[in-house]
């Protein structure tokens, strides 16, 4: 690094220029680019060739984002990919693609566009901008959209799965729930570490009716079940453990408290087990405080700090007994029923 990337002004530069990176980042994801450099360097007349781009402005694009580490460019104009590039690839142990496709999509683009609108009112611009839907509502009846979405949750579900289950033993309960499971990738995971658990994956049925594939191709149907419902109306009585991922961090704190009492009078003795970012100490730890203003404009919820969490557990019936980091960010907050 030189002397002048050093001052305070560049470096400060370069993170108000940051969305010109993840906007390039989203478009090479787009092309599927780091799938087409699988198999070692190509130029860039080559890849055009391949994903229909004009080929001086694709070179213009991967120039750039080897200028940034995603890429290496050769003398002969020749591109491959680095280890940060390695990440976007469709089959990476945790890709990154994916997400970088979705958070450039049109609609995510214009929400946060409006995030000067969320500050100044306190509520969340995607509603304001679609006339009061709430992002779910609205990507249900956008199909493109919603499958974008899914495949970018599927590629962070896999990353967070790998980090949880290396951190916190779900083989101690016999029946995990996963409350708000969606098409039921961490559940199935869970399950194939721990041969002796069974699983229910529980969430709207049009979602739950996708976890059969992936059950499947676990190996773990055998050992699972789907449930259709919704959690503020009652969630399924008999498990040891009820699991709540990247579930509560969009919704507000009356309204996690309704989802919460929902799991409280269905659990009896059974472990309440929520991941998520928790916000840490000031001036630390950028990633969940920019979740936070993600959930801010994008859906009207919130990351927490554990002792946010406690306060919400009490609030619902439970008592926070530990919160376990995991190497990938979320940490697994372990509750208890109150007696």
């Amino acid at each position: 690094m030189t002397g002048n990337e050093e001052r305070p002004s560049v470096r400060l530069r370069q993170m108000i220029d940051g969305y010109q990176v993840s906007q390039a980042i989203h478009v090479a994801a787009t092309l599927g680019i780091a799938d087409l450099l699988r198999d070692g360097r190509r130029g860039a007349a080559q890849l055009a060739s391949e994903t229909a781009t004009h080929p001086r402005a694709l070179y213009r694009l991967l120039r750039a984002l080897a200028s940034v580490g995603v890429l290496h460019e050769d003398s002969d104009e020749q591109f491959a990919l680095t280890e940060l590039g390695e990440c976007l690839r469709s089959d990476a142990a945790e890709p990154q693609g994916e997400w970088a496709r979705f958070i450039g999509r049109p609609y995510h683009w214009e929400t946060w566009g409006r995030l000067l609108n969320s500050i100044q009112t306190g509520e969340n611009s995607f509603s304001d901008v679609h006339e009061g839907m709430r992002v779910w509502d609205w990507r249900a009846i956008q199909p493109e959209e919603s499958a974008i979405f899914d495949a970018a949750m599927m590629g962070i579900s896999r990353s967070v799965a790998q980090h949880v289950l290396a951190a916190y033993d779900f083989g101690q309960y016999g029946t995990v729930a996963d409350i708000g499971g969606g098409n039921g990738l961490f559940l199935a995971a869970v399950l194939a570490k721990n041969p002796s658990t069974r699983g229910i994956n529980f969430d709207q049925p049009h979602v739950v009716n996708r976890a059969g594939a992936i059950f499947e191709a676990a190996g773990v149907a055998d050992r699972s079940e789907s449930v259709g419902g919704s959690f503020f109306d009652g969630v399924p009585s008999g498990a040891d453990a009820y699991v709540l991922k990247a579930v509560l961090h969009d919704w507000d704190d009356d309204d996690c408290v309704r989802i919460l009492q929902s799991v409280r009078a269905a659990c009896g003795a059974g472990k309440l087990l929520v991941i998520e970012l928790v916000l840490g100490e000031p001036n630390i730890e950028p990633r969940p405080k920019f979740s936070d203003l993600n959930m801010l404009v994008m859906l009207g919820g919130r990351e927490r700090t554990a002792a946010q969490w406690r306060a919400l557990f009490e609030s619902a019936g439970f008592q926070l007994t530990a919160v376990v980091p995991s190497a990938g960010g979320p940490s697994v907050i372990e509750g208890s029923a109150l007696r």
